[in-house]
Parts: C-alpha cells; sequence; structure tokens
C-alpha cells in the first residue's frame, strides 16, 4: 500500500511539472534547490565536505560555500526540468541542448565498433536518452540500479524505453548489454558513483575512493571504444552534451583503464563544478573495513601513496605503559592496512616516547596531565577521518566525538555506545581453560576494521655480547601483589654472582628506590637507576642489557616489545592474558589453589610468590646467555 501510495504522488508530481513551461520548471528547481540547502543541514555538510576534498587547495572556504548553494539550487533546476524534458519534441529538444563531437562515436559505429558510454551525473541527465534520435543506425541501452519501489522505478524509466533506450539492471547480470555492444551499439555505464566492496580503488581528486570496474569490463570484453560523456547547465534553461576524446586502452590493464576514466570525470567536473551530484558520498568510508587493502578487487595506485591525500587516522593509545605495548600489533594495522593511511597517535604525555620508536606512527599527539577533554577536542578537529579508542573510557570517546571526526571505532565501553558509530562486538565469552590474551582483544579492533595480518615487527635488541648486563625491575604499579619480594631478588644477585661475571641494574620509578635500596645494599657491581630515566632512556638500556628480571609490570612489556630476553615472575596475574609472547621470554610462576587472585594486596599468605622456586630463576637466567 505503501508502495502504491508512493507511486500514486510521483506520477501526479510528475504530471504537474510537464503542464509547466520549462523556463518555470528550471525557476521551481532553483527554488526547490534553494530550499532543500536551508532545511537540509546534513547534505549541506556533506556536499561542503566533498567539495572541499576536490577543490582545497584552489578555493577558499567562502568559495567553497558559495559553490555549494550554487550547487543545490543548480541541481534542484536540472531535476524537476528532468521530468519535464521527456514530454518536449525532438524539435523543442535541439531547441534547448547544443550536442558538441557526436561524430566521435558516429565514426566507431560506422566501422563497427561497439561504443562504451563514460555517463555521470552531470547537469540533466535525463537528456543521456535523447542521444538514441540522433545515430538512429544503432540501438543504445544503459545499466542501471532498479529501485526499490517497483512502480517508481517503472514510471522512471517508462519514459526512456519509450524513446527506444534500452534498460538493463545490473542485479539482473550484463549479458544482455554484452549483446548489445557486439551488434554493435551503445551501452551507458555510470562511473561516478561509489562502487562499496565491488570497487576498484583508485585515486579520484587525489584520494582513494572506491570505482566500480564495469565500464572497463564491458569495454575490454567486446573491443568496444570508450568515450566520457558530460551534460553541462548552459545557462538558463539551456544544457551542452560534450562528447570527450576517446580514452585508449591496453588489454592487460584493465585498472589503469578505471583509472583514466576517473581522471576523465575529474575533467568534466572541473569543467562546470556545481553541475555534479556533490550530495553523493563519493568517498565513502567503508563499514566496517576501511582497512582495504584485502579489498575484493584490489587497489591500483600507480604514483604511490605520495600521490594522493593521506587518510588520516588517529588511535587513542591505552593510559598504561604495559596495555600499550600490548596494544601495537593492532595499533600498526591501521597504518599497514591501507596504503595511503596517516597513522597518528593520541597518547597520556608520560608514554609518548615510546610511540616515538614504534615503526609505522606518523605522528604523536600528547595529552597533557590535566588537560580538558575539551582542549583535545579542538587540536583534534577537522584533521582525522578516522579515530579508533583502545581506552573503553567516557573521556575517551568524548575527546574524539566533540572533534566531530566522522568515524569513531571502539569497544561499547562505560555508557558511550551513542557516541560510537562502529562499535566492535566484544565476541563470545572464552572458556575459562581458554583465556584469550590482551593483546588477542585489542587485535579484534584491529580486524574488525579489515586488518587481515599483524605488521612484523623489526627487534631493536642490540646486546654487547662482550659485557653481562643483567636488568632488575622490582616494581609493579598495580599492587603489592605483582612483586616478588625484595629478599628474593636480592639472594638472585648474591647466587648469581658467586657463578658469573656480570653488573646489575635496577629500573623502575622513584617510588621504587626504597625497594631497589634494599636489594642492593652493600653489593659493588649493582647499579640504581630507578626514578633517574626517562621513557626514552628506558628504552635505550632495554635495548643493551642481556636479560631483564622482572615482574607483570609495563618494563615487563617493553622489554617483551623491544626483544630484550625476559625472565618474567608471575603471582597474582595470569600470563594467559597478559604475559610476556617474545621468543626471548620465559616466564616463571609458582600455581597455588587461590591464583590468579589479580588483587592488588594478597590477604593471606602470598605462597604464590613466596614459593617460586629460586633455582628456576638462576636456570632461566643462565639460559639466557646460551
Amino acid at each position: 500500500m505503501a508502495e502504491r501510495l508512493v507511486y500514486i504522488f510521483a506520477l501526479l508530481t510528475v504530471g504537474l511539472i510537464r503542464c509547466l513551461p520549462l523556463s518555470v520548471c528550471f525557476l521551481l528547481g532553483q527554488a526547490i534547490g534553494a530550499l532543500m540547502w536551508l532545511i537540509l543541514p546534513g547534505y549541506r555538510r556533506l556536499a561542503r565536505e566533498n567539495l572541499t576534498i576536490a577543490f582545497a587547495d584552489e578555493m577558499s572556504e567562502g568559495e567553497i560555500r558559495q559553490l555549494t548553494f550554487r550547487h543545490f539550487t543548480t541541481l534542484g533546476a536540472n531535476a524537476v526540468c528532468a521530468f519535464k524534458v521527456p514530454s518536449l519534441s525532438q524539435r523543442q529538444i535541439l531547441g534547448i541542448v547544443r550536442i558538441e563531437n557526436l561524430d566521435l562515436i558516429r565514426q566507431n559505429i560506422a566501422n563497427g565498433r561497439p561504443v562504451v558510454l563514460a555517463i555521470n551525473h552531470i547537469g540533466n541527465w535525463e537528456l543521456y536518452a535523447q542521444l538514441v534520435f540522433q545515430i538512429p543506425e544503432a540501438r543504445f541501452g544503459t545499466v542501471y540500479q532498479a529501485l526499490h519501489n517497483k512502480l517508481v522505478d517503472d514510471l522512471v524509466n517508462r519514459d526512456r524505453r519509450r524513446l527506444g533506450l534500452l534498460t538493463f539492471d545490473r542485479k539482473k547480470g550484463f549479458q544482455d548489454a554484452l549483446m548489445l555492444l557486439r551488434e554493435p551499439g551503445g551501452v551507458g555505464v555510470l562511473v561516478d558513483q561509489h562502487a562499496g566492496n565491488s570497487g576498484v580503488w583508485t585515486p579520484f581528486f587525489n584520494r582513494l575512493c572506491s570505482t566500480s570496474p564495469l565500464a572497463a569490463t564491458l569495454a575490454m570484453r567486446t573491443d568496444a571504444a570508450v568515450i566520457p560523456v558530460a551534460i553541462y547547465t548552459d545557462g538558463f534553461a539551456r544544457w551542452r552534451v560534450v562528447m570527450s576524446e576517446e580514452i585508449p586502452w591496453d588489454a592487460d590493464k584493465s585498472e589503469q583503464l578505471t583509472l583514466d576514466i576517473n581522471q576523465a570525470l575529474e575533467k568534466q567536473v572541473r569543467t562546470s563544478p556545481a553541475d555534479w551530484f556533490w550530495v553523493h558520498n563519493r568517498w565513502k568510508t567503508p563499514l566496517p573495513n576501511f582497512l582495504i587493502n584485502g579489498a575484493k578487487r584490489g587497489i591500483y595506485l600507480p604514483g604511490g601513496a605520495a600521490s594522493v591525500s593521506p587518510f588520516c587516522v588517529v588511535v587513542r593509545s591505552p593510559n598504561w605503559l604495559g596495555d600499550a605495548v600490548m596494544s601495537v600489533d593492532a595499533v600498526r594495522a591501521f597504518k599497514y592496512g591501507r596504503p595511503d593511511a596517516h597513522l597518528a597517535v593520541l597518547t597520556p604525555a608520560k608514554l609518548a616516547g615510546f610511540w616515538r620508536r614504534v615503526g609505522g606512527v606518523d605522528e604523536v599527539i600528547e595529552i597533557e596531565k590535566d588537560e580538558s577533554v575539551f582542549s583535545v577536542a579542538r587540536r583534534l578537529r577537522g584533521r582525522f577521518h578516522v579515530a579508533v579508542l583502545f581506552p573503553n573510557s567516557l573521556r575517551s570517546a568524548l575527546e574524539v566525538w566533540l572533534a566531530g571526526i566522522p568515524r569513531r571505532v571502539g569497544f561499547k565501553g562505560h555508557y558511550r555506545h551513542w557516541l560510537l558509530d562502529q562499535i566492535i562486538p566484544a565476541g563470545k565469552r572464552p572458556p575459562a581453560n581458554q583465556p584469550v590474551h590482551q593483546a588477542d582483544v585489542y587485535w579484534r579492533i584491529a580486524a574488525r576494521c579489515g586488518a587481515e595480518e599483524r605488521p612484523p615487527v623489526n627487534p631493536l635488541w642490540k646486546p654487547n655480547r662482550k659485557e653481562r648486563v643483567i636488568g632488575i625491575c622490582p616494581g609493579a604499579e598495580y599492587g603489592s601483589a605483582k612483586r616478588w619480594p625484595a629478599d628474593q631478588f636480592r639472594q638472585l644477585i648474591l647466587q648469581l654472582n658467586e657463578t658469573m661475571d656480570c653488573q646489575w641494574v635496577i629500573v623502575g620509578t622513584s617510588a621504587d628506590t626504597p625497594v631497589a635500596k634494599k636489594i642492593a645494599f652493600g653489593i659493588p657491581n649493582i647499579t640504581d637507576l630507578t626514578g633517574k630515566t626517562s621513557l626514552e632512556d628506558l628504552m635505550d638500556l632495554l635495548e643493551r642489557i642481556s636479560v631483564l628480571v622482572t615482574n607483570d609490570t609495563g618494563t615487563m612489556h617493553l622489554a617483551d616489545f623491544i626483544g630484550t630476553p625476559l625472565v618474567s615472575i608471575f603471582g597474582s596475574t595470569e600470563p594467559t592474558f597478559t604475559g610476556p609472547r617474545g621468543p626471548r621470554s620465559v616466564v616463571i610462576r609458582q600455581k597455588v589453589e587461590c591464583s590468579p587472585c589479580f588483587l592488588r594486596e594478597c590477604p593471606i599468605d602470598f605462597r604464590c610468590m613466596e614459593e617460586i622456586p629460586m633455582g628456576k630463576v638462576i636456570q632461566a637466567v643462565k639460559s639466557s646467555f646460551k
């Protein structure tokens, strides 16, 4: 019933328009376009954003705003006149339309060669159907996308078919279009729409977009000439139909032909910018897979990434060092998941030094201590196409929402689902005996955005083989339940000093200094660096030491990232959740009935740490030198 009502309304609207003079239709359309500009802010914003993509380097913001308004009035005029045109006689049509370079089509048909017309949504595109009268010696057709409302779809195509134009619903395949081309005939193919998962990713106005390969495919299967066509508004209720020069093509380079069609379209758009359909999201960010390296039809970028504008992604880093390190694979996937990616990491200032050392990160944006969410949002506004959130906090979502970033990706988090437009499913809860590592939880975000494999990481570890330097990290900010007792660390040092010639360094924050002093008291070959190293200094040190003996803490993850051999001691936490994963890492734990408890402080006897076998730790340290 609803479809029929819509059809009746459309039929009455078309009938009313066809009763009006063409000049009145043009004026009415301009007025409707101006009204749409006023009452449809979403489409107004989309048109302005698209025009900015195309002309930001050539026009000022004021000129783009003026062009946006002119586009709406031109689009309105052409849309209303498109309903009027089929009611005009051929004599009347020739009075309002000037056709240029029609011989480009005639000559090919006369020579027995079919023609693929690369058509678009420039100007009054319903005039394409009128071309059938200009070359009566051949048949013409067009490939189109059928409307959901079959009655309205028939209404739209009825006049086209009455004129003799054949219409081919793309959902029903292209055999009929191929047969027409082989007569030979001509087939019009729209080339200016976002092609989604079926397109080849190639540049248009210096930015990658999904482009239909259909025109190139039809041409190559039938040896057809490819001729771009555009219809420009050429004054008040007047139009100009222009056939551009044939695009040469090589049978082995279909992607190049698709790119050449895009470039021809760009020239046509530049000829009359107000005429093109800017309210279509030509540069749409795919949902959910905006990492496009795995796109079905691939990417064609012969000029390399430097030849296109970057696709800018900002990733909000976790707030803790260990979590940040565990997120590295997933973060880097947003750089290597598409060739045009510019990757920025938004991070607490205390972690900035780490992110500057991570390969693939193009920019680090620091959040200063006590900086307001509004200040962060101001620094992000207008710069990024996508924001990816690794923390689950409400604040991290507010930062990017207030910044107006179009795509905001993350887990549902704490009361923030309304701030996100791509929510990553948490997935099924794994069995208790199959825990999921936190790095894999982070990777789920990247995978849901199209990442296919983890980028390779080259270890930073460069040990001095002539010296044996063993690092000690006795702290753990989370709580005492994660800390191997200081006297155990001290016993380890004393026992190894009896059998090895080595040096020791203790690392940590200034909060760990009292424990470090207790461990190092009276031992000559030990250096206490707690509270004396920046994050960058710590990374430099971890690159050079022979092995690190550590609790489950951020420094452990940092060393694992660098590739430093590790002996990690676990008590209250679970290594399958947050343990090191590097090939040079050894985990030692004493499993008791209450572990892992994940408590900050042990409420009973601390057996999980007290009973760690010293012999195992000593053996693990010695084995790291082999």
